[in-house]
């Protein structure tokens, strides 16, 4: 599940000689530019500021030092409708460094940052029966320990949407639940995770909201999650739902850029071991997740295939440390306290809401042609230089939404080409 936040790693490193010729590209097109297009040109507006014309020898300065054209770009603005500057809420945060009480929330099931609304969600999704586009293959991978499979689809609007079975051998489903909720432990294995810390919990139902900045490589910020969580638990079955939450007590800053459209779910259950021989020694993890983190959905797709077995490998040797470390006696932090606290439901009660509902079943297609991808590969590397480019200007004199409606430009040319 690690590998949504990993793949610009591949990404960045498959597309960086581009990025390489997109910077010499502008440099020389910048040096090159006809007079008209000069900027602060006195003859056309008589009157105009004091700093306009200080940005025009900023500019003229700048031709002469290569890199040094990027930083002065970014010190201008181009207004865009409906483009607002993260710039005006870069105020210095102040976390709410004790837990808030949730005695006045219990009585009120709709007041939780999770609800009984996100158990019937996930439940739908668990059994494919929410009614969405149907489930796309993508890989079936296997290890010693372990085996994976994937899929993905596209909904009409919103971000590509992940599901994923992972089965893990020799594992507890209570173990496997408290290592995807303990925050203390998790850079032991998740390498993405900058920090975390606990805005509020609820020691009667386990709710929780946390922050969390998870880092992105080079030229890409940092970015901002504020997760509310919570389990539900029916027989040895826990169901865990993670979500992107507003919290208003935590202002946005300018960097780490916050990510509002999060999603990320999943159902932990005890399974007959893949060695064949009957027990219920293995534990398998559904997982459902799509996030929005402010990049092309067509890049993000390309990185999350490259890198996805990869990364979920490396969840294993995690897994197998924290049994070790559960098994040591040592005390256990506040968060895998937390993820024993959780309201124990009754099977009915699921089948019920699935039956309730007015959602149909979810088909699971085989796994999609590759024979597409060599005639995309060209639109992905602009669309990929692209968002390399605008991470690094950051909004500056050529902001991420020219950049990135001048790439879809030359990318639908050479489709037709």
């Amino acid at each position: 599940m690690g590998f949504i936040w990993e793949f610009l790693y591949e990404v960045v490193l498959f597309l960086g000689p581009l990025w390489v010729a997109i910077v010499v590209g502008v440099l020389v097109g910048w040096s090159w530019k006809p007079k008209w297009a000069k900027l602060g040109d006195d003859k056309l507006d008589d009157n105009s500021a004091p700093n306009e014309s200080s940005q025009t020898r900023l500019i003229s300065l700048s031709q002469s030092a290569g890199f040094g054209l990027l930083a002065s770009l970014s010190s201008l603005k181009l207004p865009i409708p409906g483009w607002s500057s993260d710039d005006e809420g870069s105020k210095k945060e102040t976390l709410v460094s004790t837990p808030n009480d949730c005695s006045l929330q219990v009585s009120n099931e709709n007041q939780l940052a999770v609800t009984e609304d996100d158990l019937d969600h996930l439940s739908q999704l668990v059994e494919v029966k929410d009614g969405g586009p149907a489930w796309i293959h993508m890989m079936d991978r296997s290890a010693p320990n372990m085996s994976y499979q994937a899929w993905r689809r596209d909904p009409e609007t919103g971000p590509p949407q992940y599901r994923s079975r992972t089965v893990f051998e020799d594992a507890r489903p209570e173990t496997v639940r408290d290592l995807f909720w303990d925050d203390e432990f998790r850079p032991n294995w998740d390498n993405m995770l900058v920090s975390s810390s606990t805005l509020e919990e609820c020691a009667t139902t386990g709710t929780m909201i946390v922050r969390w900045v998870r880092k992105f490589p080079f030229f890409c910020s940092d970015r901002e999650y504020i997760i509310g969580r919570r389990i539900w638990e029916s027989g040895r079955s826990y169901y865990c739902v993670t979500k992107g939450v507003p919290y208003p007590s935590v202002p946005r800053c300018n960097k780490p850029r916050r990510v509002d459209l999060y999603y990320s779910s999943w159902c932990i259950r005890a399974v007959e071991s893949n060695r064949g021989d009957g027990q219920m020694t293995a534990c398998e993890v559904l997982l459902f997740h799509h996030e929005d983190m402010g990049i092309p959905w067509e890049i993000a797709k390309l990185g999350v295939r490259q890198g996805m077995w990869g990364t979920v490998q490396k969840i294993d040797p995690g897994l197998r440390a924290y049994q070790k470390f559960r098994a040591s006696g040592a005390p256990i932090s506040r968060c895998a306290v937390m993820a024993d606290i959780n309201i124990k439901i009754k099977g009915d009660y699921l089948n019920s809401s699935e039956n309730s509902s007015d959602s149909s079943n979810t088909k699971i297609l085989p796994s999609s042609s590759e024979k597409t991808s060599g005639k995309n590969l060209s639109k992905v590397l602009i669309m990929g230089g692209a968002v390399i480019l605008a991470c690094s200007l950051d909004r500056g004199l050529l902001s991420k939404a020219v950049i990135f409606g001048v790439a879809r430009k030359f990318a639908k040319a050479g489709k037709r080409s």
